[in-house]
């Protein structure tokens, strides 16, 4: 009886000292710049919490977002896999979600790391920036709204911050309002005029109610316009708590200390349990948008203002685990969806876009500039402070690493292209789990990129490239994103290849007469490549011309009294499940 007490004394001495599930703070920034922060050798733009991060932890050079477009990104960043294999890859030059009331969005089927978390026991929420759909058939299924991918609570934003969202900021919907309205208005208008022109001649007889018709369906178009015009902001621009819309139209003022004091509530309330939150930052996507505290006091405008305002929200998830004591036991990873914005410039001439430092093109390309991103992780005496890693990562890697951590088993029937990143972190391993990577413009493969065994190099072949304009710009001005085929891409046959370890700005293509190897490297790439495709099956694409457009029967909407607006009666951390 003694032996048996003494075992379960040891048994229960074991386990008070077993490691308990680490919590997990993964913090993505938007449109921001590997330029930006200080620890990637910004000097103008301050960002003490952002470093702060990297000196306490590891710090990524070489991490990659898996699309440079937000919508694909995330999905990636979410599920561990290219977005081509969820349907979040367009096929179409609109890459992403525009409105609320749409139809598309991450399927039900695809595995996020929160439901996995959730089934461990964890609590999950996400604050901040979603923007992978809401509704699939009816305004109450909320098919793609978060809560139905693994997260206990949701308060944010369900597509993206815009400057149709903010008076006096402009539209980004000009070139869709053009292709949708006017080229009908101006197709009815030539109708017209050729039908009257026959008329006259008397070469046809043209009843005048054709005419009427016409007139009739011309105006029809226009005042559809008028009114989607004037009530659009309202209805694409509100705040959510879990799926009750908690603003609308949405208000700027004060917006990231919302956000940031819902977040570290959040920790609070789950200090003594294990949690996931995501904290999914709005800025510094245009419309930029800063508090009295931060407005006029960067030396980079509103963009500074916008990214200094960021990083003191990150400071103050910091200091909450600091003062819980909760920073040992949590993993806080920090990233940005993709590049800088370079195109993102305003009628006054003013910068609303980042810095993607030494690197070419930005935002929805390739290059290393749209898909090179900060990537930092915190982790006190498990993960070496002050570590740099040059070998090439990708957000996709925080699915696997963060489900390995939290004792969930991977699913076994999908490729999950993500590695776990511990054994690069702690140095159990020199050496990347991606020997290749493959970089996707929307749905179509773009570039592959090797980093062969036992090789420093690190190989970038391009099938197309972006053609910027205007001639000798970095992006496409006109289109403000470069798009991913046509006469908008140059095809290279055979493909253009870099040594990013050498020629990291990509200035300079490797030729057969500077690399002898060159035929032997863009076979192995090309093979590669050949054996990805193989595994990339046909599903639904969730961002087609039917799943992208505005469907009113999907319009959220709080009030309809005038104005179409509305605040939440208890203020914005009174409604729906607060866990």
């Amino acid at each position: 009886m003694k032996i048996l007490w003494l075992l379960l004394l040891v048994l229960c001495e074991a386990q008070s000292h077993a490691p308990s599930k680490p919590n997990f703070v993964l913090i993505m920034a938007d449109d921001l710049g590997i330029g930006d922060p200080g620890c990637y050798g910004n000097t103008t733009l301050r960002t003490p919490n952002i470093d702060r991060l990297a000196k306490g932890g590891v710090k990524l050079t070489q991490h990659l977002a898996a699309s440079p477009l937000c919508t694909p990104s995330r999905a990636a960043f979410m599920t561990g896999r290219y977005p081509i294999r969820s349907g979040m890859a367009s096929q179409s030059r609109i890459g992403v979600f525009l409105f609320s009331a749409s139809s598309g969005g991450l399927p039900n089927s695809e595995i996020t790391f929160a439901r996995l978390l959730k089934s461990q026991g964890y609590t999950t929420a996400l604050i901040g920036k979603w923007h992978l759909g809401t509704h699939c058939h009816n305004k109450s299924d909320f098919c793609h709204h978060p809560s139905t991918h693994g997260f206990d609570y949701f308060h944010g934003i369900p597509v993206t911050n815009l400057r149709d969202c903010k008076p006096g900021e402009g539209s980004v919907f000009t070139s869709g309002i053009r292709l949708l309205v006017f080229i009908p208005l101006q197709v009815i208008a030539v109708s017209l005029v050729t039908l009257g022109a026959l008329r006259w001649l008397g070469l046809l007889q043209v009843p005048y109610l054709v005419f009427w018709f016409l007139l009739f369906l011309a105006a029809a178009i226009l005042c559809a316009l008028l009114c989607f015009l004037h009530f659009f902001r309202p209805l694409n621009c509100f705040l959510m708590i879990d799926r009750d819309i908690s603003q609308q139209p949405l208000n700027y003022d004060n917006l990231t200390q919302r956000l940031t004091a819902d977040a570290t509530r959040f920790i609070r309330r789950n200090a003594e349990t294990p949690f996931l939150l995501v904290f999914s930052c709005i800025q510094v996507h245009t419309a930029l948008f800063s508090s009295k505290d931060f407005a006029g006091k960067s030396k980079h405008g509103a963009y500074g203002d916008a990214a200094e305002e960021m990083d003191w929200g990150v400071g103050q998830i910091l200091d909450v685990l600091e003062e819980l004591r909760l920073a040992n036991n949590t993993l806080v990873y920090f990233t940005s969806d993709q590049g800088a914005h370079v195109e993102e410039i305003t009628t006054k001439g003013e910068l609303h876009g980042g810095s993607n430092g030494i690197y070419k093109g930005g935002k929805g390309n390739n290059w290393e500039g749209g898909i090179r991103v900060p990537g930092l992780l915190r982790w006190p005496g498990v993960i070496p402070a002050g570590l740099e890693i040059h070998e090439p990562t990708s957000n996709m890697d925080i699915f696997p690493t963060v489900a390995q951590l939290a004792g969930s088993p991977l699913p076994e029937d999908r490729v999950i292209d993500g590695r776990d990143l511990m054994p690069l972190l702690q140095g159990r391993s020199q050496r990347s789990d991606h020997e290749f990577l493959f970089h996707y413009c929307n749905f179509y493969l773009n570039a592959v990129r090797w980093h062969p065994r036992n090789s420093t190099s690190v190989w970038k072949a391009f099938l197309f490239t972006p053609n910027f304009t205007p001639e000798g710009a970095n992006g496409c001005f006109p289109t403000h994103v470069c798009f991913c085929h046509g006469h908008f891409v140059t095809r290279h046959h055979p493909p253009l290849l870099f040594d990013l370890s050498k020629d990291p700005r990509e200035r300079s293509p490797v030729t057969p007469n500077t690399e002898p190897r060159y035929w032997e490297i863009l076979g192995a790439m090309q093979e590669a490549a050949e054996s990805h495709t193989r595994t990339v099956h046909n599903v639904p694409n969730q961002l087609s011309f039917g799943n992208i457009l505005w469907k009113p029967w999907l319009q959220m909407c709080c009030s309809l009294s005038p104005g179409l607006s509305c605040q939440c009666p208890h203020g914005e951390q009174g409604r729906g499940r607060s866990p």
